[in-house]
Protein backbone atom coordinates (compact mmCIF):
# COMPACT_ATOMS: atom_id res chain seq x y z
CA UNK A 1 0.00 0.00 0.00
CA UNK A 2 1.31 3.45 -0.93
CA UNK A 3 0.47 5.71 1.99
CA UNK A 4 1.01 9.46 2.48
CA UNK A 5 -0.02 11.61 5.44
CA UNK A 6 -0.82 15.30 4.95
CA UNK A 7 -1.20 18.00 7.54
CA UNK A 8 -4.25 20.09 6.65
CA UNK A 9 -3.78 23.75 7.58
CA UNK A 10 -0.92 25.25 5.61
CA UNK A 11 -0.52 22.19 3.35
CA UNK A 12 -3.95 21.57 1.79
CA UNK A 13 -5.58 24.88 2.71
CA UNK A 14 -4.47 28.36 3.72
CA UNK A 15 -3.73 28.61 7.44
CA UNK A 16 -4.87 31.21 9.95
CA UNK A 17 -3.34 32.31 13.26
CA UNK A 18 -6.88 32.08 14.68
CA UNK A 19 -7.31 28.54 13.30
CA UNK A 20 -9.85 27.51 10.67
CA UNK A 21 -13.20 27.46 12.49
CA UNK A 22 -15.81 27.14 9.74
CA UNK A 23 -16.25 25.80 6.21
CA UNK A 24 -16.34 29.39 4.92
CA UNK A 25 -12.81 29.95 6.26
CA UNK A 26 -11.49 26.82 4.53
CA UNK A 27 -9.78 27.85 1.28
CA UNK A 28 -7.57 25.41 -0.64
CA UNK A 29 -4.03 26.40 -1.56
CA UNK A 30 -3.84 26.55 -5.38
CA UNK A 31 -2.67 23.20 -6.72
CA UNK A 32 -3.21 21.24 -3.49
CA UNK A 33 -6.42 19.52 -4.59
CA UNK A 34 -4.88 18.65 -7.95
CA UNK A 35 -1.88 17.19 -6.08
CA UNK A 36 -4.25 15.00 -4.02
CA UNK A 37 -6.00 13.95 -7.24
CA UNK A 38 -2.66 13.00 -8.77
CA UNK A 39 -1.76 10.90 -5.74
CA UNK A 40 -5.15 9.21 -5.91
CA UNK A 41 -4.70 8.36 -9.61
CA UNK A 42 -1.27 6.89 -8.85
CA UNK A 43 -2.72 4.55 -6.21
CA UNK A 44 -1.67 6.42 -3.06
CA UNK A 45 -3.92 6.40 0.02
CA UNK A 46 -4.10 9.97 1.31
CA UNK A 47 -4.58 10.73 5.00
CA UNK A 48 -5.04 14.13 6.60
CA UNK A 49 -4.93 15.22 10.25
CA UNK A 50 -6.92 18.12 11.69
CA UNK A 51 -10.31 19.43 12.98
CA UNK A 52 -14.06 19.98 12.38
CA UNK A 53 -16.47 17.74 10.46
CA UNK A 54 -18.09 20.52 8.43
CA UNK A 55 -14.69 21.77 7.26
CA UNK A 56 -13.71 18.21 6.41
CA UNK A 57 -16.91 17.64 4.46
CA UNK A 58 -16.09 20.69 2.34
CA UNK A 59 -12.49 19.50 1.91
CA UNK A 60 -13.59 15.97 0.91
CA UNK A 61 -16.07 17.39 -1.61
CA UNK A 62 -13.47 19.74 -3.11
CA UNK A 63 -10.91 16.93 -3.38
CA UNK A 64 -13.52 14.69 -5.05
CA UNK A 65 -14.42 17.42 -7.54
CA UNK A 66 -10.73 17.58 -8.48
CA UNK A 67 -10.65 13.79 -8.91
CA UNK A 68 -8.91 13.01 -5.59
CA UNK A 69 -9.87 11.17 -2.46
CA UNK A 70 -8.81 11.66 1.16
CA UNK A 71 -9.03 8.25 2.80
CA UNK A 72 -9.65 9.40 6.39
CA UNK A 73 -9.20 12.35 8.73
CA UNK A 74 -7.46 12.07 12.10
CA UNK A 75 -7.27 14.87 14.63
CA UNK A 76 -6.33 15.63 18.21
CA UNK A 77 -9.31 17.01 20.15
CA UNK A 78 -7.16 18.06 23.12
CA UNK A 79 -5.77 21.47 24.00
CA UNK A 80 -2.00 21.92 24.22
CA UNK A 81 -2.09 22.04 28.04
CA UNK A 82 -3.71 18.57 28.31
CA UNK A 83 -0.37 16.85 27.58
CA UNK A 84 -1.98 14.09 25.49
CA UNK A 85 -0.12 11.58 23.36
CA UNK A 86 -1.91 12.44 20.12
CA UNK A 87 -0.93 16.10 19.91
CA UNK A 88 1.99 16.68 17.55
CA UNK A 89 4.98 16.42 17.90
CA UNK A 90 3.98 13.30 19.84
CA UNK A 91 3.29 10.33 17.62
CA UNK A 92 -0.11 9.11 18.88
CA UNK A 93 -2.09 10.27 15.86
CA UNK A 94 0.36 8.81 13.39
CA UNK A 95 0.52 5.55 15.34
CA UNK A 96 -3.31 5.39 15.17
CA UNK A 97 -3.15 5.65 11.37
CA UNK A 98 -0.58 2.86 11.22
CA UNK A 99 -2.59 0.60 13.55
CA UNK A 100 -5.92 1.25 11.86
CA UNK A 101 -4.55 0.42 8.43
CA UNK A 102 -2.09 -2.28 9.48
CA UNK A 103 0.80 -0.31 8.03
CA UNK A 104 4.34 0.21 9.24
CA UNK A 105 4.98 3.96 9.01
CA UNK A 106 8.71 3.55 8.49
CA UNK A 107 9.56 5.68 5.44
CA UNK A 108 5.97 6.82 4.85
CA UNK A 109 5.97 10.44 3.61
CA UNK A 110 4.40 12.96 5.99
CA UNK A 111 3.92 16.43 4.50
CA UNK A 112 3.75 19.32 6.96
CA UNK A 113 4.41 23.02 7.34
CA UNK A 114 5.47 23.12 11.00
CA UNK A 115 8.31 21.68 13.02
CA UNK A 116 5.86 19.67 15.13
CA UNK A 117 4.52 17.96 11.97
CA UNK A 118 8.05 17.00 10.97
CA UNK A 119 9.02 15.89 14.47
CA UNK A 120 5.93 13.67 14.74
CA UNK A 121 6.91 12.02 11.45
CA UNK A 122 10.49 11.49 12.61
CA UNK A 123 9.25 10.08 15.94
CA UNK A 124 7.60 7.13 14.12
CA UNK A 125 10.33 6.63 11.53
CA UNK A 126 8.24 8.23 8.77
CA UNK A 127 9.79 10.52 6.15
CA UNK A 128 9.12 14.22 6.93
CA UNK A 129 8.66 16.62 4.01
CA UNK A 130 8.36 20.37 4.57
CA UNK A 131 6.27 22.63 2.36
CA UNK A 132 6.83 26.40 2.41
CA UNK A 133 3.11 27.16 2.37
CA UNK A 134 1.33 27.99 5.63
CA UNK A 135 3.94 28.26 8.39
CA UNK A 136 6.56 26.51 6.25
CA UNK A 137 8.69 29.58 5.46
CA UNK A 138 8.92 30.44 9.18
CA UNK A 139 9.65 26.80 10.04
CA UNK A 140 12.47 26.69 7.50
CA UNK A 141 13.94 29.99 8.73
CA UNK A 142 13.87 28.83 12.35
CA UNK A 143 15.90 25.73 11.49
CA UNK A 144 16.16 22.58 13.57
CA UNK A 145 14.46 20.36 10.97
CA UNK A 146 14.88 16.60 11.31
CA UNK A 147 17.92 15.37 9.39
CA UNK A 148 17.53 15.08 5.61
CA UNK A 149 14.11 16.79 5.50
CA UNK A 150 13.48 17.88 1.90
CA UNK A 151 11.82 21.26 1.38
CA UNK A 152 9.24 22.00 -1.34
CA UNK A 153 7.43 25.14 -2.45
CA UNK A 154 4.00 23.50 -1.98
CA UNK A 155 2.14 20.19 -1.93
CA UNK A 156 2.18 19.96 -5.72
CA UNK A 157 5.99 20.12 -5.78
CA UNK A 158 6.24 17.51 -3.00
CA UNK A 159 3.89 15.18 -4.91
CA UNK A 160 5.86 15.71 -8.12
CA UNK A 161 9.04 14.68 -6.28
CA UNK A 162 7.41 11.61 -4.72
CA UNK A 163 5.88 10.39 -7.97
CA UNK A 164 8.98 10.92 -10.10
CA UNK A 165 11.23 9.30 -7.46
CA UNK A 166 8.97 6.23 -7.21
Amino acid sequence: MKLIILDRDGVINFDSDQFIKSPDEWKPIPGSLEAIARLTREGWRVFEMATLNAIHAKMHKAAAQAGGRIEAVFYCPHSADMNCGCRKPRAGMLNEIGMRYGSDLNGVPVVGDSLRDLEAAANVGARPLLVKTGKGEKTLAAGGLPASTPVFSDLGAAVEHLLTAA
